[in-house]
């Protein structure tokens, strides 16, 4: 096995594991804006509804720390 091989062999698999990965990604997003666990419609208007006075896109909630009461 030559040199050129072993990085034809890499290329490929790395290649697949990145496609493998933007797929499962692409899944994810999907999957979470049909449960609606999140809307990413909201997340876009960002770019575009930008000022400092703009109203928030979720509320700030503040998450207490383990062990305390």
């Amino acid at each position: 096995m030559t040199v050129g091989e072993l990085q034809a062999y890499g290329y490929f698999i790395l290649t697949a594991l990145l496609v493998f990965l933007l797929y499962g990604y692409i899944f994810h997003l999907y999957r979470s804006q049909k449960t609606g666990k999140r809307d990413y419609e909201k997340y876009g208007r960002i770019a575009l509804d930008d000022d400092i006075t703009s109203e928030p896109v979720e509320p700030h909630t503040k998450k207490e720390k383990k062990g305390e009461a």
